[in-house]
């Protein structure tokens, strides 16, 4: 047997305490070792025995989160789930955890332990389980990852409307990712120019936390970077993100490609679901789509991807050395989904190709 994975529940509230540890209690294979009021007493207790996980609150007195998770990743790296706020502060504070190295985001219950049961149990359990399998190291924020020069000024969800045509003058890129991969997204977008074929990505991220993350990237990028709406073009230096809590499809207007966002049941146990995007686009863009799968628990994106390189699309994954979690990546590898494997740092080589091939690279070196 399998030791189980030992939780450590750090949040200044001792109702969520309690909240947070009745559900983990009851998932099969895990252990609430501890739990604490604030990091500096979170500390103590790790002292004493080092948890696998820490779920972590943002807000605490004494020291925040942040500045705990940034020491606990620059000491002993560690995987850590932070437990935030559905609000637009919170938001844009998880976003500050996530590029310091924290594994996973689960939205902070505010209602009852039995709702809470009830609607989102199975989230916190999965997010302990994603973060136990991280590579955590490749989690730890790269010193040498320089920021980018600033901008100049499934089967139940219906298929797309149309079948791609065999050529057309627009490109895809469709991206699928998940645990690990916000800082995944971030290393190859960053290394982008500002026009490359038109981007669309699903993470797996709660709702309310993609807008935010857009918004980061897009200070970041050179090519423009925001959350989808029904609607959105797919065009040249734009990437387009599928909001939390709902599907995004790939359609076809003519030669030009748009973004449907729905809801729809949960595909591969995820929505937004990366199998979604992937069906979408091997039927709307086929041959002239490129689909890339990369880090990330499960097997959300291997069928899809699967799809995409039957249809005659180029298809990669983010090979295991690189992977936080590998994953999706090797799921879809073992379906003979793959073209190629490639190291996390030499994909954006891959898309600055088809930019190139497509007559978009201008700008880039």
């Amino acid at each position: 047997m399998h030791a189980p994975i030992k939780v450590l529940i750090v949040d200044d509230s001792a109702v969520l305490r309690q909240v947070l540890t009745a559900v983990l209690a009851r998932a099969p294979g895990i252990e609430v070792i501890a739990v604490a009021s604030d990091p500096i007493f979170a500390m103590e207790r790790m002292r004493i025995q080092w948890p696998d996980v820490i779920v972590l609150d943002v807000e605490m007195p004494r020291m925040d989160g942040i500045t705990f998770l940034k020491k606990i990743m620059s000491e002993r790296p560690t995987a850590v789930v932070i437990c935030s706020t559905l609000t637009e502060k919170g938001a844009e504070t998880t976003m500050q955890a996530l590029a310091a190295g924290a594994a996973g985001i689960i939205p902070k219950p505010r209602m009852g332990l039995k709702q809470f049961i009830q609607d989102s149990a199975e989230d916190l359990v999965s997010a302990v389980r994603g973060a136990a399998q991280a590579n955590v190291r490749r989690l730890a924020p790269a010193a040498s990852m320089a920021p980018a020069a600033a901008k100049p000024y499934a089967d139940a969800i219906p298929p797309a409307a149309a079948h791609a045509m065999a050529q057309t003058s627009e490109r895809v890129i469709a991206i699928g990712t998940s645990t690990g991969g916000t800082q995944a997204l971030e290393m190859v977008l960053t290394a982008l120019p500002r026009m490359c074929p038109g981007i669309v990505i699903v993470q797996h991220m709660p709702e309310k936390f993609t807008e935010a993350f857009a918004s980061r990237l897009n200070g970041l990028c050179r090519l423009d970077v925001r959350e989808a709406r029904s609607g959105d073009r797919v065009m040249p230096g734009l990437a387009l993100i599928a909001p939390g809590g709902r599907h995004m499809l790939l359609q076809r207007s003519g030669a030009q490609y748009h973004v449907d966002v729905i809801d729809g049941p949960l595909v591969s146990r995820h929505r937004p679901s990366v199998d979604v995007l992937f069906r979408s686009v091997a039927t709307c863009a086929g041959k002239n789509a490129l689909g890339i799968i990369m880090t990330g628990m499960g097997d959300d994106g291997a069928h899809g991807l699967k799809e995409l390189h039957d249809v005659g699309a180029r298809t990669l994954a983010q090979d295991e050395a690189s992977c936080v979690v590998y994953g999706m990546p090797k799921e879809a590898v073992k379906l003979g989904a793959v073209d190629r494997v490639l190291p996390l740092g030499e994909i954006h080589l891959e898309i600055a190709g088809t930019a190139r091939a497509n007559g978009h690279a201008q700008g880039f070196s």
